[in-house]
């Protein structure tokens, strides 16, 4: 059994579609991220990061104490060499896999996270910052087109971890009204992975969909919302652990 410490974001999906793919027997232990539930001292004993999502593999490959794991790349590497799927075992389609991966986790996810903050978060007056992250975020789909142009999937002919790491901010993007109609490389491999049985169980289940404050093109944050998001409550979680 795997718990999976999950809040409904791209980076969350991602796990769950990785679980059912491989058929991993699975818990979903849901937070909620604007109440600050992953700021508490017992999620900081997970992640010390405080940020979702965190697995905690209860029956690890070997026996042996519970394994704990966070960062989504981490984790969708670790259930991909338990499972023996999804991640090529040597080669250069695993350097591939890995290198897809790590462009997702650092780049097309923070920059859309950043550019998604401004657009939908932050005070009015923040032009220059907006320019900017959607900017990159462009930038990098156009990198994503291009080799999207050339294979079926991010790393080759064949569907890995890679995919499923890009694949749900594609999915939030479309949600939010940012259509893939201008990317037609991109659409049909967003389509082609919509229509895997995982995938869509993964997207079905009322457990992991987002609520209406995740996705809404522009919210407004109470105040506690903020120190719990962005503000002091955020903060203070780290230096008190």
């Amino acid at each position: 059994m795997i718990d999976l410490h999950y809040s409904a974001t791209p980076n969350g999906q991602k796990i769950a579609i990785m679980l059912e793919e491989i058929g991993e027997p699975y818990r979903i232990i849901p937070y909620d991220i604007f109440d600050g539930d992953q700021l508490t001292a017992a999620f900081g004993r997970i992640n010390p990061n405080h940020k979702l999502p965190a697995i905690v593999d209860q029956d690890p490959a070997g026996g042996g104490d519970p394994i704990t794991i966070f960062e989504s790349g981490a984790i969708l590497q670790y259930l991909a060499e338990k499972s023996g799927r999804f991640l090529p075992a040597s080669g250069a389609a695993r350097a591939a896999t890995l290198s897809w991966l790590t462009w997702q986790v650092a780049g097309l996810g923070p920059m859309g996270g950043q550019a998604s903050h401004f657009m939908r978060y932050a005070p009015a007056g923040q032009d220059y910052a907006v320019e900017r992250y959607t900017k990159e975020v462009k930038r990098l789909l156009t990198v994503l087109e291009k080799r999207l142009e050339k294979s079926a999937y991010v790393a080759g002919d064949d569907y890995t971890i890679a995919d499923m790491a890009i694949w749900p901010g594609r999915a939030s993007a479309f949600v939010m009204g940012m259509g893939l109609d201008e990317w037609p490389a991109m659409h049909g491999w967003f389509e082609r992975i919509r229509g895997r049985p995982a995938v869509a169980r993964a997207m079905a289940r009322e457990d992991l969909k987002a609520p209406a404050k995740y996705v809404g093109r522009h919210q407004k944050l109470d105040d506690k919302e903020w120190s719990n998001m962005f503000g002091a409550a955020n903060h203070a979680a780290v230096a008190k652990d």
